[in-house]
């Protein structure tokens, strides 16, 4: 049982996590008429985030891989709590940009070294739930912070959302601190034990051929580039809601900050019950009753990623309940293949290298967290609608759907590089 108390405590870990990247979403518009910035110059701050965080994805694979999930995720959980709290007290566009680039840095390793502890405490036949606890973390994290920062916002001003958040984040540090091992440095029963050693739980250690040969190495594989394109197209959509959606509310259908966060909870509610019945549950107990591992996992990946169409006729309306039942389409789409896209990793790497296909796929991901926040705001600013916006991102979904079809192939380890 210990392998569940550890994916509760991963999974919260993202949920905090995601509060320190939608704080600045919520607190936009505030920040935007403080600032007198237009939606272009918006846009480039709701980005900042992702360029360090993209930028050091493969340099934290790579520390994963050598120095494991427990140490690097302790100091990264102090860094980002003070990335948080430096938000708070400076003020200008140049000095919050700043502040959201060393978050990013703070909190680059959080998807990969969950991915990577969940293939250290889970046998493959219960990797979908396990994923989609520290998945679906990141969507709940909207159903609930959302309107909690919104709160805060609008009752100590726009900087109260990141003090709060601020001191959540030490909380989880502390905890993390406390609690996380990974499963060598821990007293296992003798039954859970046997489980993660018979049921294809990722071993500690190092790859034989190094970091830099196993990235050259991974970087040729035909199956990494298929998870990678088709997971990044789903990154894009993904941000678009996570960056925008409550400026979209209020600038689109005139909604005020807070009514903008309780309709913003209500698709990402759906994504997190999709994220961890479909994404998770239904994945495993397919698997389980002996269907085809491949089969089940790429029709969820193509299937969700179909749903995530519904952004499309989103665009087309004035209605800020159809706009939303749309909206909640395109994210629970989104969100039930997502799980799967994370469980890949530890499914298909080499040994040693889970950290490595991890971070290549959340960095490729990870820059459309950079290109989604400031595509839109131009779009924005340049039509006066979100139409074209919406458009785009439908546009690129399909793409993602053609890469997740031809590309990645038999979700199969692949081969150990010759050394």
């Amino acid at each position: 049982m210990k392998r569940w108390w550890i994916g509760l405590l991963i999974g919260l870990g993202v949920l905090i996590n995601y509060f320190d990247r939608t704080n600045l979403s919520v607190a936009a518009t505030p920040i935007s008429n403080l600032y007198h910035l237009s939606d272009a110059q918006m846009g480039i701050i709701l980005s900042a985030f992702g360029w360090s965080y993209a930028a050091f994805q493969i340099p934290v694979g790579a520390l994963l891989d050598k120095i494991g999930v427990k140490w690097l995720n302790r100091l990264a959980t102090i860094l980002w709590s003070i990335a948080t709290f430096m938000t708070a007290v400076v003020s200008g566009m140049g000095l919050i940009i700043l502040s959201r680039v060393l978050l990013g840095v703070a909190e680059a390793p959080a998807f990969p070294a969950a991915s990577k502890a969940t293939g250290y405490w889970f046998p493959v036949r219960e990797r979908g739930v396990a994923t989609s606890l520290f998945d679906a973390a990141a969507k709940f994290s909207n159903v609930i912070g959302t309107p909690l920062v919104a709160w805060a916002v609008t009752t100590w001003g726009w900087k109260g959302g990141f003090w709060l958040t601020g001191v959540l984040s030490l909380v989880y540090a502390a905890l993390y601190w406390a609690f996380y091992r990974d499963p060598h440095e821990t007293r296992l029963s003798q039954e859970e034990a046997e489980l993660l050693r018979e049921g294809g739980a990722q071993q500690a250690g190092e790859a034989e051929a190094g970091i830099g040969k196993s990235l050259a190495y991974l970087l040729r594989q035909r199956k990494v580039w298929g998870l990678t394109l088709g997971f990044a197209a789903y990154g894009y959509s993904f941000y678009l809601f996570l960056t925008w959606l409550p400026s979209y509310l209020v600038k689109e259908m005139h909604m005020t900050v807070l009514k903008s966060g309780w309709y913003t909870a209500g698709p990402w509610l759906v994504a997190t019950i999709t994220d961890l019945v479909i994404g998770g549950w239904l994945v495993d107990r397919l698997i389980q009753r002996g269907h085809d591992v491949t089969r089940v996992r790429k029709t969820v990946l193509v299937v969700g990623m179909i749903f995530g169409l519904a952004v499309i006729p989103a665009a087309f309306t004035h209605n800020p309940n159809t706009a939303v039942i749309f909206i909640a389409i395109a994210l629970g789409g989104l969100a039930f293949s997502a799980p799967v896209g994370w469980s890949i990793p530890s499914l298909i790497a080499p040994k040693g290298t889970v950290g490595l296909v991890g971070s290549i796929m959340n960095f490729v991901n990870n820059l459309m967290s950079i290109v989604a926040p400031i595509v839109t705001g131009f779009v924005v600013q340049r039509t006066g609608s979100f139409e074209s916006a919406f458009v785009i991102a439908g546009v690129v979904l399909l793409l993602g759907i053609l890469f997740y079809v031809f590309m990645l192939g038999k979700i199969e380890p692949i081969p150990d590089p010759k050394v």
